[in-house]
């Protein structure tokens, strides 16, 4: 069976098919974050789900060529620039660290390519005139440059390709200049917006004065830049649908770049939503968490990969503080599985077992069916755990099954638990007051301290050479 995904432009399941006349080589696209803060768990789960979909063509024996852009110039950033008396660079710099330290913290692999929108204003400018040369562009009495619906639907373009859009009860030809506008608003957007006094020192020059660009022309320069005006694979959250990814097909298109008869984009995927116990995340409730909130509860990057990694990407998902502790039982179960296969195989090396692999090909080449993947891995752990038990697996057979697992490892990014991380030093300051308690017959305490550290995922361990930490 070959791969299978939804594609949102079609509103069904279908085969995935790249331009590529040997049908190997793939370009996807990415919309990356908006350094402005930290990124929650919401946005890591179209990352980490993004890097699962590359992980998968690779494994299905595709040449991938990822883009992720990084936005760094919008109308949050500007707000937050000026708020910090900072200049735009050493604003977002900080943040883009950060999410990249996230990013690496849930073994997700680097995009071969990372583009900053304030890298890419030539791109911007060049497209911007090119839809005003073909009459989809206007400038507006205040200098800034607008994309006109009117006229893109009046030359026979279908704006409302990614969802169905009903004109006649829809706000229609309004203008706004934000990044971000209603919903149920059908409305001309800002492709250049002219300067105002807010902006402090974020601007560049233009044809039409000093500004900046709007937030979607960002994405389509920087995506038909790099992987040509009509490329294979367009992934986002579900939240981009519209107005971001229908603006940038309606601009993308409108240019005129891609040769006659192709799209912009032959493939749209979407992540649902993310909630935190069963509410939509909000500080006020108590349930906002960036990823950093959670490694400082304890649980490793694989864990929450783990539990990110657990359904399937077009279902809303509700994460969990009580998932994050199943995810943590059920790589414990994985690693002590891999640690016997290790230890039966020895030094033999083997091809990997084919059944388990297939099993799972067959369920990811349905519209990426983690969920039923993960039902045939862990029905192979139950098998093959009873084999060994009953010495019934041989090394070469231990060696087979191993390298199965490292070959699937490789696709769901889990890892070993060898890869977690060391116990941090508050950790270590922890185990030491409870021997300090300890030794003072001060008992309550060091219980209270033994349940907080099994909180955080770590259990005390008694060892020749005094207590130890170790992972649960």
């Amino acid at each position: 069976m070959s791969l299978r995904l939804f594609n949102t432009l079609s509103r069904s399941v279908v085969a995935f098919a790249p331009a590529d006349p040997a049908g190997k080589a793939a370009g996807m696209y990415c919309c990356g974050p908006t350094v402005h803060n930290f990124a929650h768990i919401g946005n890591f789960r179209t990352f980490v789900c993004t890097d699962f979909v590359r992980r998968y063509l690779t494994f299905r024996g595709y040449t991938v060529r990822h883009v992720m852009n990084i936005t760094d110039v919008e109308d949050k950033i500007i707000a937050a620039v000026k708020e910090s008396g900072r200049s735009l660079k050493e604003y977002t710099a900080e943040y883009e660290r950060a999410f990249l330290e996230d990013f690496d913290a849930l073994n997700c692999l680097r995009p071969q390519e990372m583009p900053h929108a304030t890298d890419f204003i030539p791109e911007i400018v060049q497209l911007i005139e090119s839809l005003v040369r073909r009459g989809f562009a206007y400038l507006s009495s205040d200098r800034s440059v607008y994309f006109s619906i009117e006229k893109y639907r009046a030359a026979g373009r279908k704006y409302g390709q990614l969802l169905n859009l009903n004109f006649e009860e829809l706000r229609v030809g309004e203008r706004v200049s934000s990044d971000e506008y209603a919903k149920e608003s059908v409305a001309d957007f800002a492709l250049w917006k002219a300067r105002v006094p807010d902006d402090g020192m974020v601007f560049w020059a233009s044809p039409w004065g000093e500004g900046r660009p709007g937030w979607h022309i960002e994405c389509s320069a920087m995506s038909m830049k790099l992987l040509g005006p009509s490329f294979d694979l367009h992934l986002g959250g579900e939240d981009l649908v519209f107005p971001h990814h229908e603006d940038e097909i309606a601009q993308s298109e409108g240019s005129g770049a891609q040769p006659e008869g192709q799209p912009f984009v032959k493939h749209w995927l979407h992540v649902a939503h993310l909630l935190v116990e069963g509410r939509k995340m909000s500080k006020s409730l108590g349930n906002f968490f960036t990823l950093r909130d959670l490694l400082a509860k304890g649980f490793a990057g694989r864990e929450i990969r783990y539990l990110l990694l657990s359904s399937h990407y077009r279902e809303s998902f509700n994460f969990t503080l009580g998932g994050l502790a199943g995810a943590r039982t059920a790589l414990a179960r994985i690693d002590e599985f891999a640690s016997k296969l290790r230890g039966l195989a020895g030094s033999e090396q083997s091809a990997p077992y084919p059944e388990v692999l297939q099993s799972c090909t067959d369920a990811l080449d349905d519209d990426l069916n983690v969920a039923a993947a993960w039902g045939h891995i862990f029905e192979w752990v139950r098998a093959t755990n009873k084999s060994i038990a009953d010495a019934r697996l041989s090394p070469v057979e231990a060696a087979s099954h191993l390298a199965a697992w490292e070959h699937l490892d490789s696709l769901l990014g889990v890892g070993n638990k060898a890869d977690s991380p060391e116990a941090s030093p508050d950790l270590l300051a922890l185990l030491e007051e409870r021997q300090t308690a300890r030794k003072s017959k001060n008992f309550a305490r060091a219980d209270q301290i033994r349940d907080e550290l099994k909180d955080r995922g770590w259990t005390i361990e008694d060892t020749s050479k005094g207590p130890k930490l170790k992972r649960i």
